[in-house]
């Protein structure tokens, strides 16, 4: 998985690193306030961290190869236009790019003179990043090198379609950024008032703390709190 960011780190001892580092957060946190529940807390949120940190490098390498794809069509119509052939002008075209999808096309440009044809490697770009605008590419490109039509109008085409949908796209974040925001609001809030209540009733709210019907409310709560916030993010989650 992470060479699909052009990150070449030999996952064995990534792994290492994170169990050692785990391990040694976690016996901090439980010497630092004897509290096993802390530890555990610690320990959890380490583990699961690398995947998170690969999920969130992921989506910001793919919304910046979504930016790119524009402006790249539109520099590889223009190529087309000067009478270069498809492999040509993408050669050209992706080393004027910038990272990351500098990187893919010069992984294309390899694939080909490792004697890959277009096709596949088109394909096998389409593979490499799950997106739906460069699906959009690929399909054009390979319809208008097998139709031999003509190759720099269709992706002009590409290009104010992609465009148009990145602006849309930019649109509909801004009109739901209030309702995720809602989300996150709604879902802290009862922690907010939990800390409060804690800390005016110590004696009230001990017994969420200290007994086991309490760590079960807790859960329960937890639960609740989690599930509300994600269906508040689905709704007003919208593809287009």
């Amino acid at each position: 998985h992470l060479r699909e960011l052009f990150l070449f780190i030999d996952p064995a001892r990534l792994y290492a690193f994170n169990l050692a580092l785990t391990v040694l957060a976690a016996g901090a946190a439980w010497l630092a306030s004897g509290s096993l529940a802390l530890a555990f807390i610690v320990a959890l949120l380490l583990a699961i961290s690398p995947g998170a940190i690969f999920r969130w490098l992921r989506a910001r390498r793919l919304e910046r190869i979504e930016q790119q794809l524009p402006d790249a069509l539109q520099m590889l119509a223009g190529t087309a236009r000067a009478g270069l052939s498809l492999p040509a002008a993408i050669r050209q075209v992706g080393s004027e790019l910038a990272p990351p999808l500098q990187q893919e096309l010069l992984l294309l440009q390899h694939e080909q003179r490792l004697g890959v044809s277009l096709d596949d490697a088109l394909e096998n770009l389409a593979l490499r990043v799950p997106a739906q605008p460069v699906k959009l590419m690929v399909s054009a490109m390979r319809i208008a090198s097998e139709t031999g039509g003509g190759l720099a109008e269709t992706l002009e085409r590409t290009a104010t379609t992609l465009r148009s949908q990145h602006a849309m796209e930019l649109k509909i974040r801004a009109l739901t950024a209030q309702g995720k925001l809602q989300a996150w609001v709604v879902g802290l809030l009862p922690v907010f008032l939990l800390w409060v209540l804690t800390h005016m009733e110590p004696e009230a709210m001990a017994l969420l703390w200290t007994t086991r019907m309490g760590w079960a409310v807790l859960a329960v709560v937890l639960v609740m709190e989690l599930t509300g916030v994600l269906l508040i993010r689905r709704i007003v989650s919208i593809d287009i």
